[in-house]
């Protein structure tokens, strides 16, 4: 669906390695050096749904197809990449075209892997990246405020679009991000984020990246991620990306009981996979037959001939009314033949609000 979330952070903090580990290849470096990573890795990242394992149980199908998110590995940002410190224009570039940013944040110790600032301070790492992104987000509405200043003249448009503009210019230049502006409501802001596409608007995931003792029990610096995340409204996601790479490789039953070795149930970059899918606004409806059990990606509030329209324009063009099973029901009953008999089969038209987990048939006709 073009939707992607992009990895930052500062060099040394474990990007490379969860993305490593989140699309289960060596396909980025992770090197105890800063800038190993100058193109940014993209990969299509399944998203894990055991709901599609339970369907499978049912229809017996010959593959398994479950819906997936972007995610980009962006060189590690330095105190001045706004200014090109560290190619750091290339890489805010990146961030630009994602929706979703996952700020990874060290809070471990460790002698052997050298930090960009000579410690670790989660707090003060963070405050580095997104002071960065605000700067970044500056210099970017001062090129259109030049350009706005001109058009104002002769566009009453351009001239509410400059009003705003400033308005959010003052409130950048006191280090202020994005999303705190008070009228990101106005249409002509609208506007201009969507232009601009202004790098401290984006929602944020914080991965804090701790070491095999604290998945046991959250450290101090875990605890202070938190604090600071909660106070802005984001969500924090704990994982070892270390032990997430070691999980690599493993079958199902292996990675259970390495996980509970460690006391958990879900691994950290499953949690990753699910709240992205969620802060990108997404959700999934399943198709489910002897050739394939899929889930298909969706933006929530969709429409049943929106719905359609992702397996096939025909389908939205064509559409005529859509059959649908919620998914517990289909479980329960097992099967679509005895979820029908047990009237559970519901006929929706064409302002249905497809809800997650529904089964769908979708009957249409194209002349």
């Amino acid at each position: 669906m073009g939707l992607g979330v992009g990895i930052v952070g500062l060099p040394n903090i474990g990007k490379s390695t969860t993305f490593n580990a989140l699309t289960k290849a060596q396909n980025a470096e992770a090197q105890n050096y800063p800038f190993c990573t100058i193109e940014p890795n993209k990969a299509i990242v399944p998203v894990p749904d055991k709901r599609l394992d339970e369907l499978a149980k049912i229809v017996s199908p010959e593959k398994i197809q479950h819906s997936t998110i972007d995610f980009v590995d962006i060189a590690g940002l330095v105190k001045g990449a706004s200014k090109g410190e560290g190619l750091g224009n290339q890489f805010l570039s990146n961030i630009r075209e994602v929706e979703v940013i996952l700020h990874m944040v060290r809070c471990f110790e460790d002698g052997n892997v050298v930090h960009v600032e000579g410690s670790v301070d989660p707090i003060r790492d963070i405050e580095i990246i997104e002071t960065e992104l605000i700067y970044a987000d500056l210099a970017q509405l001062e090129k259109k405020i030049v350009k706005l200043k001109k058009e104002a003249k002769f566009d009453k448009t351009a001239a509410a679009r400059l009003d705003i503009a400033n308005a959010l210019m003052s409130h950048l230049e006191e280090l202020n991000p994005v999303c705190t502006f008070d009228q990101n409501d106005d249409e002509n802001f609208i506007d201009l984020d969507k232009e601009l596409r202004f790098l401290s608007n984006k929602e944020i995931i914080y991965g804090a990246n701790v070491d095999e003792d604290s998945l046991m029990e959250e450290n101090d610096y875990v605890k202070k991620v938190k604090e600071y995340a909660s106070s802005k409204g984001n969500d924090v996601v704990m994982l070892c990306a270390k032990v997430e790479e070691e999980l690599v490789g493993l079958d199902e039953d292996e990675a259970k009981e390495f996980l509970t070795d460690f006391g958990v149930t879900e691994s950290g970059l499953e949690k990753i996979i699910h709240t992205a899918f969620d802060k990108l606004g997404l959700q999934s409806y399943f198709t489910a037959g002897v050739m394939e059990v899929r889930a298909w990606t969706i933006p929530k509030g969709c429409k049943a001939p929106q719905a359609a329209g992702v397996i096939h324009n025909d389908f939205e063009r064509g559409f005529i009314k859509a059959e649908v099973i919620a998914y517990e029901d289909f479980v329960t009953c097992g099967g679509e033949l005895k979820a029908k008999e047990a009237g559970k089969l519901r006929l929706e038209g064409k302002e249905y609000i497809v809800q997650d987990g529904d089964l769908m048939n979708f009957k249409f006709n194209v002349s």
